[in-house]
């Protein structure tokens, strides 16, 4: 009964340490790839994206009415 303990116990050893072992390296791999892709690639363009299709982007003092409106017409169609 002690033997078969003491195998459990070193399978359970080796499959834990198994276990982190792929941990820390799939943690080192994505770093490393996160790194070399950050240097490799330039940084992306910000471009201002349109509120639609064919619209000029929102004015942000007209978003809370906005809002508002959309608010009011779907609590409207739910009654």
């Amino acid at each position: 009964m002690n033997n078969l303990l003491w195998e459990g116990f070193n399978l359970m050893i080796i499959g834990m340490g198994a276990v982190f072992l792929f941990l820390v390296l799939l943690v080192v791999t994505t770093t490393l790839m996160s790194t070399l892709i950050a240097r490799l690639l330039p940084p992306a363009e910000l471009r201002p994206t349109p509120s639609g299709p064919g619209q000029p982007p929102a004015d942000d003092a007209q978003l809370p009415a906005v809002i508002t409106a959309a608010i009011h017409r779907h609590r409207s169609r739910r009654k």
